[in-house]
C-alpha cells in the first residue's frame, strides 16, 4: 500500500523544494508586486453572465474599472459531440455535428459531409441541385446566424428595438427550414452524397418572396444604429484587434476582415460550386468592434444575392436528383408521409421492401450498419458565419469514424478577447465579446 496522500496539503508535499517564476524566488516575486502598492481585484463574469453568449467565464483582473487581465474558463457547455460520433455511423454523424453551433447547424453538416464525401471519392458525383440546395441553405443559415448577431449585440450595448426587428428577420429563415426540413433547427439534412429530400412543392417562390421582404428590412434595420451616435461611441475603436494580432492568434471570419483583409473561403478555396456565384467579399479597415458589427450588417445583402441565383439554378434544375445514384451510399427512395400524415407512405415502403428480399437486406444494413469509408484522413474547411469551420475526419475503413475533430471558429476567435480587451474598461468587453459572436456550443463541443 502506497503512503502517498492525495489528500495532503501542498505545504507537506512540496516541503523542501523551491518554487521560481522567471528565474527569481517566489517570496521576492510576490514582494515586488506589493511593494507596487496596486489594488488590484479579481472578479468572474460568468458563466452565468447574460451577456457573455451562453456559458462563458471571464475572470478579469481590474485596477478600478480598467482591465489589466482577461482569461476566458470554458468547457460548461462540453457534449462529447466529437467522441460520440465515433459510435454512430456516418449517416448518423450529421444528427451529431448539427448541434455543436446551434445557430450554424447548416454550416457544421456540409463541412462533415464534403469530408466524407471526399473520403469516398464522390465529390464530384454530387448532384448539382444538391450541391445548390447545400449553397442556399448556408446563405440563409448565414443570415439567421448573423441576425442573432447583430440583434443580441445590439442589446448588449443597450440598443433594445434593434434586437426585435433582427429576429424578426430570423423568424423568416426559421420558417423556410421548417418548409424544406421540417425542422428550424439541428436539421440534419445535409447528408453524405447530397441532402435528405428535395424542395417541397412551391418553395422557391415562397422563398423569392423571403428574400424581397428581408431586403427591404434590412435597410430599416441598419438605419438603427449605424446612424446612432450612442452606438457609435460604444463601438468604435473598442475592441481593438488588428491583422497582425488577428493572423497571430488564428482569427477568420468577420473579425479577420475588419483588419481589412478579405479572406474568405468561399472565394480563396471555393466549394459547392460557389466559384459559380457573383457576390463580393466585404471588408473593413476599423479593426473594432464597429467595423465586425458593419461587415456583418453588409454581408446580408451579399447573401441574399447568392439565394437569388441560387433559385434560378434550382428552377433550371428541376425534377434532378439531390443524391448521388450509388445505393451503397444513397438511401433507395425519398421518404413520405403517410395518410395518417405520421408513418411512410405505402408507396414508399413498398419501394423499399416489396421489390425483393435482396432489396430488403440491403436497406436493413444500410441502415443499420451504414455505408463503409475508405480509411484515410481529410481536412475540409468551409466559411461559416464565424470563421473557418474545418472538420478533419479519419476513417479506419469502417461504418464510422475513427476520430473526428472540429476546427471551431468561435473556439479560435474568443482567444482573441484579452487581445481586444486588456488595457480598455470593463464596460467594452461585453461590446468586444459581442462582435467575436462566440457560440458556446461550438466551443465546448
Amino acid at each position: 500500500m502506497t503512503t502517498f496522500d492525495p489528500y495532503a496539503p501542498s505545504r507537506e508535499t512540496t516541503e523542501g523544494t523551491v518554487f521560481s517564476v522567471t528565474g527569481g524566488d517566489w517570496d521576492s516575486l510576490v514582494q515586488e508586486i506589493g511593494s507596487t502598492k496596486e489594488e488590484r481585484v479579481v472578479v468572474n463574469m460568468g458563466p452565468q453572465h447574460p451577456s457573455t453568449h451562453g456559458v462563458l467565464r471571464l475572470i478579469l483582473e481590474l485596477e478600478g474599472e480598467t482591465v489589466t487581465e482577461v482569461r476566458c474558463g470554458i468547457g460548461y457547455l462540453h457534449t462529447g459531440i466529437e467522441k460520440n460520433m465515433e459510435f454512430r455511423n456516418w449517416t448518423q454523424g450529421t444528427t451529431f455535428v448539427t448541434r455543436m453551433d446551434y445557430l450554424g447547424p447548416i454550416f457544421n453538416e456540409t463541412a462533415y459531409c464534403l469530408a466524407v464525401e471526399k473520403l469516398l471519392g464522390i465529390t464530384n458525383d454530387v448532384p448539382e441541385r444538391a450541391s445548390v440546395i447545400r449553397v442556399m441553405m448556408m446563405e440563409l443559415n448565414r443570415i439567421s446566424s448573423h441576425m442573432v448577431a447583430l440583434g443580441t449585440g445590439a442589446l448588449e450595448l443597450g440598443a433594445i428595438t434593434p434586437m426585435f426587428f433582427a429576429f424578426r428577420e430570423r423568424e423568416i429563415v426559421l420558417d423556410l427550414f421548417e418548409m424544406i426540413s421540417g425542422l428550424r433547427m439541428n436539421m440534419a439534412y445535409i447528408r453524405p452524397g447530397g441532402v435528405q429530400q428535395d424542395l417541397p412543392e412551391g418553395a422557391l417562390p415562397k422563398i423569392r418572396q423571403a428574400v424581397k421582404q428581408m431586403r427591404k428590412n434590412f435597410k430599416d434595420n441598419t438605419s438603427l444604429l449605424v446612424g446612432n451616435s450612442i452606438w457609435l461611441k460604444r463601438t468604435q475603436g473598442i475592441g481593438y484587434l488588428d491583422l497582425a494580432g488577428a493572423t497571430t492568434l488564428g482569427v477568420t471570419g468577420p473579425v479577420l476582415r475588419a483588419t481589412g483583409l478579405p479572406w474568405d473561403l468561399r472565394k480563396v478555396q471555393p466549394y459547392c460550386g460557389y466559384e459559380n456565384y457573383n457576390f463580393d467579399v466585404i471588408t473593413a479597415d476599423t479593426c473594432d468592434v464597429y467595423g465586425r458589427f458593419l461587415i456583418r450588417m453588409n454581408e446580408l445583402e451579399q447573401s441574399l444575392r447568392i439565394i437569388e441565383q441560387a433559385v434560378d439554378k434550382l428552377e433550371a434544375l428541376e425534377g434532378a436528383p439531390v443524391m448521388v445514384a450509388d445505393k451503397k451510399i444513397a438511401w433507395p427512395a425519398q421518404l413520405a408521409l403517410g395518410g395518417d400524415g405520421l408513418g411512410n407512405s405505402l408507396n414508399h415502403i413498398r419501394e423499399i421492401m416489396g421489390t425483393s428480399m435482396e432489396s430488403l437486406i440491403h436497406h436493413f444494413k444500410l441502415v443499420t450498419e451504414g455505408f463503409y469509408v475508405p480509411a484515410g484522413q481529410v481536412y475540409q474547411a468551409i466559411e461559416s458565419a464565424r470563421g473557418e469551420l474545418g472538420a478533419h475526419v479519419v476513417s479506419d475503413g469502417g461504418t464510422r469514424p475513427y476520430r473526428m475533430h472540429f476546427r471551431e471558429p468561435s473556439f479560435n476567435n474568443l482567444q482573441a478577447t484579452s487581445a481586444m480587451s486588456e488595457g480598455g474598461m470593463i464596460a467594452d468587453i461585453i461590446g468586444a465579446v459581442a462582435s467575436i459572436d462566440p457560440v458556446m456550443g461550438g466551443v465546448d463541443r
